[in-house]
């Protein structure tokens, strides 16, 4: 994996920042906040993340406190974002959409 080239950047993180994802402060990352009725759609949804995420090979950092879920989106390997990141935080807001 490859860090996303200036050019990659506007193309493929304007729409997802525009969305509602954050660059997170002091390093390059993504992150977003996500709300669901109760636990257990957290928790499903989650599970469809993990499970995809899973298959990528690329999983997410998140932290879960009932019906709220932080997921924030990096590539260790290239110490900043990638197509990756872009993917699976695609899939992030994808999958929310069934939870509205």
């Amino acid at each position: 994996a490859t860090q996303l080239s200036r050019f990659e950047r506007d193309d493929h993180l304007i729409p997802l920042l525009d969305n509602g994802w954050n660059m997170v402060d002091g390093r390059d990352a993504i992150k977003k906040t996500f709300l669901f009725q109760n636990f257990n759609e957290a928790w499903s949804w989650m599970n469809r993340v993990a499970l995809a995420g899973e298959r990528m090979g690329h999983h997410p950092e998140w932290f879960n406190v009932y019906n709220t879920v932080q997921v924030t989106w990096t590539t260790p390997e290239c110490d900043g974002i990638s197509l990756r990141d872009v993917k699976m935080a695609t899939f992030c807001d994808s999958t929310y959409k069934f939870y509205k």
